[in-house]
Order: structure tokens, then sequence, then C-alpha cells
């Protein structure tokens, strides 16, 4: 049977790492254990770079983790958000713009990073399997239409939220929810620096958001619970915007519930999951870009140093606090986002401008000492949700 995180291997064993999954955190995982001397493949199932198009936004943290590869996929910058609910509405001007970034940019920037930094990268070769052999870990992959073997001292699972190399490796399946977008002509009264987000929550317990890719075109998203109703939803929702879909984006989003567990020992051979494959999700935005960079920065880390991460525990940690928010939120009901929009005085936008959501202990935490009553709004959240569980 796989141990867990508990039996490091020795520092300084050294041996090929192969990376399952050309996604973001895939691709910077392999970077940082190239650069740390070790030798890396990366398998990607696809024939070539064909990633799907998908508007994302992100803090500016995003620019402090890629430094000048960022700029390739940013295509635009947030300044403002305008949130609505019941007819009301609140600005929050953010100190750090936000940043609108191409997912089918960033994916190609990052594997040319990774192949700079010395790894290799291998199309059209799927995942099969993985087992133990005397030295560490047999992988077997379809490369080609041709079953093959490799060996490998650690294998990293970054391959989505429906891992196949968390599967083989015997983790449990990741709970996820449907994300929704429509590309559609930006309204004439929306600021190309603005990003609008709707609390509805009859139709979503998370959100509606608007975010400008340009000053004409913008991606109208919901993240909901069930696929074919969260379409619906934003289909209704697009009709009663009088807006028109030029084109459709979607995506199942992984659902963080506690903390997965990183690592397995196999035999003598190690197994990591990355990114999505992990659940290393914001859950109160659902966004896991930035988070996903961290988690790979930290298995990368623990790949070179023998187990130990301190990024991996500052992530946990990180994590943790959206999943506190999230619960909060999740059985909001409309009166109670009303509430909440009106409790955000001058002095709470101040500090929601001034903190980024990836610092979201501090954000928390200065939030609550500006406007105290949303600690007892929370709360009510919190036994709202125990009570519908009970």
């Amino acid at each position: 049977m796989p141990s867990t995180e508990q039996q490091p291997r020795k520092v300084g064993e050294r041996g090929e790492v192969v990376v399952v999954g050309g996604s973001a955190a895939g691709f910077f995982t392999a970077a940082t254990v190239a650069r740390g001397g070790r030798k890396v493949r990366v398998l990607e199932s696809r024939t070539g770079f064909e990633p799907a198009r998908r508007s994302l936004i992100v803090t500016d943290q995003f620019r402090h983790q890629l430094g000048a590869a960022a700029s390739e996929s940013i295509v635009n910058e947030i300044r403002r958000f305008e949130l609505f609910t019941d007819g009301r509405s609140a600005q929050v001007a953010l100190a750090r713009p936000d940043l609108i970034i191409e997912r089918s940019k960033l994916i190609p920037a990052l594997a040319h990073g990774a192949q700079q930094a010395g790894a290799a990268l291998s199309f059209d070769t799927r995942f099969l399997g993985l087992s133990a052999n005397g030295r560490g870990l047999r992988v077997e992959v379809d490369a080609a239409g041709q079953r093959q073997e490799l060996h490998a001292d650690s294998v990293v699972g970054a391959d989505g939220a429906s891992s196949r190399v968390a599967r083989s490796a015997g983790w449990p399946p990741i709970e996820t929810v449907p994300l929704v977008q429509a590309i559609v002509r930006l309204p004439k009264d929306q600021p190309a620096d603005t990003t609008r987000v709707w609390f509805v929550p009859d139709d979503t317990p998370y959100f509606y958001w608007l975010i400008p890719e340009s000053a004409e075109r913008g991606a109208l998203g919901i993240i909901g619970e069930d696929g074919r109703d969260t379409k619906k939803c934003l289909s209704k929702f697009l009709e009663k915007k009088k807006m028109e879909p030029l084109e459709w984006q979607g995506a199942r989003i992984p659902v963080y519930r506690g903390w997965v567990p990183v690592r397995r020992q196999i035999g003598n051979g190690e197994v990591y999951l990355v990114g999505d494959a992990a659940a290393q999700v914001k859950v109160s935005t659902v966004g896991g870009i930035v988070t996903g960079l961290r988690g790979a920065l930290g298995v990368g880390q623990s790949i070179l140093r023998g187990g130990w991460s301190k990024e991996l525990m500052a992530l946990r940690r990180e994590l943790g606090t959206h999943w506190l928010i999230r619960r909060a939120l999740h059985h909001f009901q409309q009166k109670d986002y009303s509430q909440l929009v009106d409790l955000l005085d001058a002095s709470t936008r101040e500090s929601l401008g001034e903190i980024n959501r990836d610092e979201s202990t501090r954000l928390l935490w200065n939030v609550v000492r500006r406007q105290p009553r949303l600690v007892l709004l929370g709360l009510r959240g919190l036994l709202m949700g125990r009570s519908l569980k009970s």
C-alpha cells in the first residue's frame, strides 16, 4: 500500500522526474525542478500546443511569480471592482491592479520556460499507469500509439481534477463544479479597467462576473453546482442583460474541501500532485492559477530538498482561510448579500483594495477589524450551513 507524506526520500538521491500533464502547474514544476539540476520530462497527451481559450483574472502576485514571462499572457489590467446585489452596489478600487490573462497564451509561455530550464517535452504521450520497481517507479505510457515503459524516481501528477496519476497512486477523487463563460461585447457603460460581480444566490452559491478582455470584449461567467442548470442560468442572465454570446468557454473546477496531501511513497519511488489535481484552488473565488503555481513551487522544492517545503505549509494555511470564507458565504440568501454590501463602508473597501485575495488571512483580519459586524454576518452563514446539513 502507498504511504503518505511521512517518508521523504534521502537528500542527494537523484533520478529522473516525470511530470504528467502540460498544465500551468505542470510546466512550472518542471522548470523549478530542472533549474535545481534534476533531469525532467513532461508528458502531454495532446499532439501539440492547442490549449483551450479561457479568460482568467488573477492578482498581481502572478507577476511576481513569473517575472518577465508573465507579460506574454496578460491581456488587460483591472483597477476597480463593482459589486451588485438586489439593487445595491459598491465599488472597490484596487491599489495594485488585477490582471486578465489568456490561458491559451500562458501555457505555451510556461512550456517554453520549462524547456529553457532543461526539461524535455514529449507530446502525444498518454499516461496509463504506474507501479513500483526495484529502483523507483515504472511509468506506463502510450506514445503515439505505441505502449512504452519509462522509469523515474519521482512522478508528478499535473493532469487536472480528474488526474489519472492520482487514481493510479491511490488518492480519492476530487469534487468538481462547472464553470461556464460567454465572450460578449463589453457594455458601453463599463470601463475596460472594471470588473463587475453580481451575487444572485437563487442561481448560484458563488456569483456572476464580467471581466473585460479589452475595451470591446469581456467574459461573462458563472460557477454553479450542476452543469446543465449552470448554463441555463447564464443564458437567462445574458438575456436579462441584453447580451449576445460570441463564443462559449467551460471547464470543471476542483472544489477545495480540506488539504490534499501532495506526496505518497510507492516502493522506492514518490508520487506528487500539483494544481487542480490536488485541488489547490481558492474555494472562495474558485481561482487556481496563483495557488496552483505556489503548489508547483512547493512540490519542486520538496523534490529537490528531500520532502520539505515551506511554500506548501504556507499554501495550506492560505487555502484553509479561503475555505472558511466559502463556508460562511455558501448558504447566504439575498438579504445576507444585501447586508454584506451595505456593510462595505469606505474603510472596509479600502482594506479590500489594498490587500489582494492571495493574502487572505491578512485581508480577512483587516476587513473584520475595520467592520466588526461582518463577523456576525459570517457566523450566521456558518450556522446556516450547519443547520442545513443537520
